[in-house]
């Protein structure tokens, strides 16, 4: 599953770098591409490549240990100081873009199954968690702590966050300090999909809601981004009203904003009252189900039509099951037209269908139909990957027969008019489907990573 995932975040990249671009500088950004682009790269790899100029360097790294690599290209004649690079490292360790690659060679201990009886009941069934798979203890295991995970060289004289070392640190041997030269970096996927899942959660309550909640949520956020474990969190984690109000006024857009204006938006995002330790939370998980319901009945419309979509809509808020001409009838379709849009959103795998018979007096046979929506979100993530395959194999193909172009000067297609048609017909066709794999991928990320 983490193979499948580092291969869905190759065409995140571009997202990737614009984030840091809009946060640190042009260095950062070369260093991150490099990073992208091998994989992984130690200290003095990154100083090789950066004085090689962009993109110069071919990294191979062997099974088992990070150890030799080769690297191709002009003679260094302006190296880049292994210090430049190295601060250029230590903001994308501050911001938690770039980590420590993992432990090669993980250790799994035993599970201990409990051998305690417990009492059952409702809570202990609300509180169970299945046990973790292989994959993601050996996962969890080769994670280093977050003091090495994100922690410098050792002889740099400070921390990731730029706090300088007491002066009573013993300092670190020479053999220490290669040692640490060595050790492989690479780029922090979690970090990048947290912020990606985070903006997606600001753009849905900016849409459903009004901008006065989306700042609420974004200073929230962004005060709680380093205490999330996981990606995948189901609530906010709980803060003070004073602490979310000191956020709010920070922000540009919340400058203004009143203790009693953040409460009312506390309210709108679904946190009324205060939990019992005098905290707020909200729920983030509701609000990234809202979001794939509007993407799924966004599909419905578009593919079946305005009735069927406000049939689907009905069932999907209804989340139960309703029979046909009670259907019709709460959506204004005619009862006729009704059986055919519903039978053509079953055979599609829209909706789940099941027939009653009722035995009284009179034998009468009714179709009940609901929206299975965890059903439902898979079989739309699967149309979702096999449409980002058709899209990846068309720009190939557009790519290859238009490949020819790429050999022609640039003078030569400014003088022939038939050239320029198909130079500009390839540029468009290129934006076109690239744009359309990005609207594509924020979807995908919706159903899958989020």
């Amino acid at each position: 599953m983490a193979l499948f995932d580092n291969i869905l975040h190759r065409p995140r990249f571009p997202k990737f770098l614009d984030i840091v671009s809009r946060k640190l500088d042009d260095e950062c950004v070369e260093l991150l591409d490099g990073l992208l682009r091998n994989g992984r790269l130690t200290l003095q790899q990154m100083a090789d490549r950066a004085s090689e100029g962009k993109g110069q360097s071919v990294v191979c790294f062997g099974s088992g240990n990070h150890q030799g690599y080769t690297v191709t290209g002009m003679v260094q004649e302006n190296p880049v100081a292994i210090d430049v690079v190295r601060e250029t490292l230590r903001k994308l360790l501050a911001a938690r873009y770039v980590e420590r690659c993992p432990a090669p060679e993980p250790v799994l201990f035993p599970v201990v199954e409990e051998t305690t009886t417990r009492k059952r009941g409702a809570r202990a069934a609300k509180i169970f968690q299945p046990p973790l798979t292989i994959e993601e203890r050996v996962l969890e295991a080769s994670v280093p702590g977050e003091s090495i995970r994100f922690s410098l060289t050792a002889d740099t004289g400070f921390n990731a966050d730029g706090e300088t070392n007491s002066d009573d640190c013993p300092m670190t041997s020479a053999e220490d300090v290669v040692k640490e030269e060595l050790t492989p970096w690479r780029a922090n996927f979690e970090e990048f999909m947290r912020h990606l899942r985070h903006k997606a959660l600001i753009e849905n309550v900016r849409t459903r809601l009004d901008e006065g909640a989306a700042t609420i949520l974004s200073a929230i956020l962004d005060a709680t981004r380093t205490a999330e474990k996981k990606v995948k969190v189901q609530n906010s984690v709980p803060l003070s009203l004073e602490a979310i109000f000191t956020e709010v006024v920070k922000s540009e857009n919340g400058r203004t904003m009143t203790i009693d204006r953040v409460k009312a938006s506390l309210v709108q995002l679904g946190c009324p009252s205060r939990m019992p330790d005098d905290s707020y939370t909200i729920d983030l998980k509701n609000i990234i189900e809202l979001a794939r319901n509007d993407e799924v009945e966004s599909i419905v419309l578009k593919r079946y039509g305005p009735y069927a979509y406000r049939m689907f809509r009905l069932l999907s808020k209804a989340n139960c099951f309703l029979e046909t001409d009670k259907i019709a009838e709460s959506t204004l379709v005619e009862k006729k037209e009704a059986p055919k849009l519903l039978y053509g959103l079953w055979k599609d795998n829209y909706l789940h269908m099941e027939k009653l018979q009722v035995m009284a007096s009179k034998q009468s046979r009714f179709v009940m139909w609901k929206v299975n929506k965890p059903l439902l979100w898979d079989y739309v993530l699967n149309e979702m990957y096999h449409a980002a395959l058709n899209l990846n194999l068309r720009l190939g193909l557009e790519q290859e027969k238009d490949g020819e172009l790429l050999s022609v000067p640039l003078d030569k297609i400014n003088e022939s008019k038939s050239l320029q048609k198909k130079f500009e017909r390839r540029r468009r066709v290129r934006l076109l489907l690239g744009s359309s794999l990005m609207k594509l991928d924020d979807a995908l990320m919706l159903f899958h990573d989020f």
